[in-house]
């Protein structure tokens, strides 16, 4: 049992003096990074310094990255070789969801074969749960097993405490700015970005296209949303998804978001991004809060059933320099499976993060207002990762700035549970415009979908990180991001770039 590990677990059972104590334990990745979406993620943060366009989708040059990964040679020659821009180092013969779920489940054996684990299986029902997207699973031991299983499973990588997942505090709206109730058409958000116009200028409105979305739920009968939902889960504290559950909102806060995702105009005002869109709904937050292992199945979850886009506005505020590595593991799953997760970064303001949006691997989003300006609640920050589970340590100190995108966040009116509707705000509300944003890409351009794997999920990504109103400082900053979402130049964009051949 390495050090870190065995501080972990000295620290929970000194924090928590219950008989069973409820754990996510994570299992280290044996085979490596066969497939590059880690270098490819590390080189494309090298150009997070530049401007907006600079990061757009380009032909072909030398992956930096995959060559120090791949090893190059002393003083010597470099293991250089071409690659497709910011998709570099994702191998173009790359593993299948098949293989990566052997590959999981291989590295998961150890701990699900040990014996306090098999013990708890057989004694409690529920006090396991395998999650093989995170490599990671749910366990519910007594104090002497948890100290002991460590020592007794080689390959443990992580143990941190199943603790509270909250969704970030939003506000509802007392008074709209008369420029937000002046747009009557639509949300002043589907304006904003340009959503409005993509579905004029190209027909596209999300069309065959499922968004998986984890919240608090969804109200499937709001008049905006009727037909929309497809999938449904609903996942307890231990991360097991209960039978028998039916779609419904434990709170407000899911069918808020699915609106802003996929809602129509019941009263008489566009709410959704992508109106054609569907919706795949894990609740894994019961009304306000959840726990690690909700989320963890509903990410799981949510790759199986092979959704296209996955939104997630929720957070916990993340005050060390690294998210639980089960997160990155799991987001980047989601990468190989061709899923780009978009996260809320959070509303505790200016250099402040969040336990998803803060991730490396995922696509993080900050609110702005109806005049293009921050929100004062919105985080964003310099990350700085100094030691790491995940990180080769070549890499180490590594320095990545969120949120990577900003969008409307601020008085966004839309669905709410009982058919009726409202204004809140928070990157919550932010999250799902991109994330609708990403559904009107892959409906505008199907040719999107030939790419395999992590290079579908990258390359849209880029664009939307390349076709941004650039505002604030100049290129990436903890604001804005890269800038503002605009959805109608990124599908313009899109139509005339090509598509990476290798």
């Amino acid at each position: 049992m390495s050090g870190r590990v065995a501080r972990q677990v000295e620290r929970i059972l000194d924090e928590r003096p219950d008989k069973t104590v409820g754990v996510i334990v994570h299992m280290g990745d044996p085979a490596g990074d066969q497939d590059g979406v880690l270098a490819t993620a590390l080189e494309r943060n090298e150009d997070s310094a530049l401007r907006a366009r600079a990061v757009l989708p380009e032909a072909v040059r030398v992956s930096r990255t995959a060559a120090i990964m791949n090893g190059a040679n002393g003083g010597g020659v470099p293991n250089l070789r071409p690659e497709v821009a910011n998709v570099a180092a994702v191998d173009g013969a790359a593993p299948s969801m098949d293989v990566l779920r052997r590959g999981n489940l291989s590295a998961l054996a150890p701990l699900l074969e040990a014996e306090p684990v098999r013990r708890a299986r057989a004694s409690r029902p529920g006090a396991v749960a395998e999650f093989w997207t995170s490599r990671s699973a749910y366990l519910e031991l007594d104090r002497d097993e948890l100290a002991r299983l460590p020592l007794e499973t080689p390959g443990v990588s992580e143990v941190f405490f199943n603790s509270t997942v909250f969704l970030p505090v939003v506000s509802r709206a007392r008074d709209l700015p008369a420029a937000v109730v002046e747009n009557s058409a639509s949300s002043w958000g589907i304006t904003m970005t340009g959503a409005l116009a993509v579905w004029g200028a190209y027909g596209a409105r999300g069309k065959g296209v499922t968004v998986g979305v984890l919240d608090t739920g969804v109200d499937p009968s709001h008049p905006d949303l009727r037909d929309k939902v497809v999938k449904w889960a609903e996942f307890d504290g231990q991360g097991q998804q209960l039978a028998n559950s039916v779609p419904h909102d434990s709170g407000s806060h899911g069918t808020h978001v699915c609106g802003t995702i996929a809602g129509g105009n019941a009263s008489g005002q566009w709410i959704g991004m992508a109106p054609e869109a569907k919706l795949a709904v894990a609740l894994v937050l019961n009304e306000r809060s959840g726990t690690h292992a909700q989320v963890l199945a509903g990410i799981h979850w949510a790759v199986e059933q092979g959704v296209d886009v996955l939104s997630m506005s929720l957070s916990s505020p993340v005050f060390d320099h690294e998210a639980p590595a089960a997160y990155t593991e799991a987001f980047r799953a989601c990468l190989r499976a061709g899923i780009p997760v978009v996260a809320a970064i959070g509303n505790q303001g200016e250099q402040t993060g969040a336990s998803t949006g803060s991730d490396f691997f995922a696509f993080a989003a900050g609110a702005t207002d109806y005049r293009d300006i921050p929100a004062g609640f919105s985080g964003g920050l310099t990350q700085v990762v100094l030691e790491s589970t995940f990180i080769p340590s070549q890499f180490l100190p590594l320095i990545y700035i969120k949120p990577d995108i900003s969008a409307p966040g601020v008085d966004v009116t839309s669905s709410i549970p009982g058919g009726t509707w409202e204004a809140f705000s928070g990157t919550s509300m932010a999250t799902p415009h991109v994330a609708g944003a990403m559904a009107l890409l892959f409906s505008a351009v199907p040719e999107i979908r030939t790419l395999s794997g992590a290079k579908r999920a990258i390359f849209i990504e880029d664009l939307l990180k390349g076709s941004v109103d650039d505002l604030g400082e100049a290129g990436h900053d903890c604001r804005y991001g890269f800038g503002r979402l605009n959805t109608l130049r990124a599908v313009a964009l899109a139509k005339n770039t090509p598509l990476p051949t290798v």
